[in-house]
């Protein structure tokens, strides 16, 4: 017990044994300064800087933007931005998808490559009609036979109204013979019309340029979107005078004949004109010469 006690006081002693520090100049050994100071001095100086440092790490992590830089932690602000580009993010792969179904549906109107199922105009799909309420009514005979002949008589009509073909009408591209007939039998959905190189090539009628480029087979094609669903393609083309988006009218100047691509014979110009997404025969409603 007395020597434990013993031990105790002289550990006490060296916590408490003054000691001085004395910083010399080495060369001409003059006292610069000195302090005073015990082991448990020193030892409480650091650690009282140990816990200031850890303090102050502490409040530069959770009350600054530093914690930022530490994995795991992140702002309200990256968090937001986050959710943001996730949201723009989807919204463009919806907006992508839906172009490429828009481009796809050119392309095939470009190649003509389609399901002739689909371009029948003489077969009409009937849909049974669901969840509608109806009454049943009676028909008589002169009412089906005068429906058949309006149905017969708008069969082809791609205006939907009388008073809008009053008001709406096409132009011819160019003047010129048909040497190669609108033909669904022999794919060949357009009519090919003879010209002189460099020929103007007009818009049939307002609407605004969809597509306008350079493609291996058919040359410079423009592709102009107009009212009522109507498209209309010219191909083989010489130059382009008109870019993708812009806006023309009805007998504007769009290109100039010519022979480019590899599906041509001739200078000459293969123009398509397209109702819903599907071909008609130009010829029924253009004349051409």
């Amino acid at each position: 017990m007395a020597h434990n006690k013993k031990e105790k006081k002289k550990f006490t002693k060296k916590l408490l044994h003054k000691y001085r520090m004395v910083v010399l100049n080495e060369d001409t050994f003059e006292e610069r300064f000195s302090f005073r100071l015990t082991r448990l001095n020193v030892f409480v100086a650091v650690g009282l800087s140990a816990i200031f440092l850890i303090a102050a790490t502490t409040v530069l992590i959770a009350f600054t933007p530093l914690r930022e830089y530490i994995p795991g932690y992140s702002s309200a602000q990256l968090k937001e931005k986050a959710a943001n580009l996730a949201y723009t993010s989807d919204s463009l792969q919806n907006v992508i998808r839906i172009n490429d179904q828009y481009l796809n549906s050119i392309k095939n109107a470009l190649t003509g490559d389609l399901d002739l199922d689909q371009l029948n105009r003489d077969s009409i799909l009937s849909e049974p009609i669901t969840d509608i309420e109806y009454e049943e009514i009676n028909r008589i005979k002169a009412d089906s036979l005068l429906r058949e002949e309006v149905a017969q008589e708008d069969k082809y009509n791609i205006l939907p109204t009388a008073t809008d073909n009053i008001n709406f009408s096409l132009f011819p591209p160019v003047k010129g013979s048909i040497s190669d007939p609108y033909s669904i039998e022999n794919k060949h959905y357009a009519v090919d019309v003879v010209t002189t190189r460099n020929s103007p090539i007009k818009s049939v009628a307002d609407g605004r340029v969809i597509f306008a480029e350079w493609t291996a087979e058919t040359g410079y094609v423009i592709i102009i979107e107009h009212s009522y669903g109507l498209l209309s393609a010219y191909k083989h083309n010489a130059s382009l005078t008109k870019s993708q988006g812009d806006v023309v009218l009805g007998g504007e100047v769009i290109a100039t004949a010519g022979n480019t691509g590899e599906l041509t014979t001739g200078p000459h110009l293969h123009f398509e004109l397209w109702n819903e997404g599907n071909p008609v025969d130009p010829s029924e409603y253009i004349d051409f010469n």
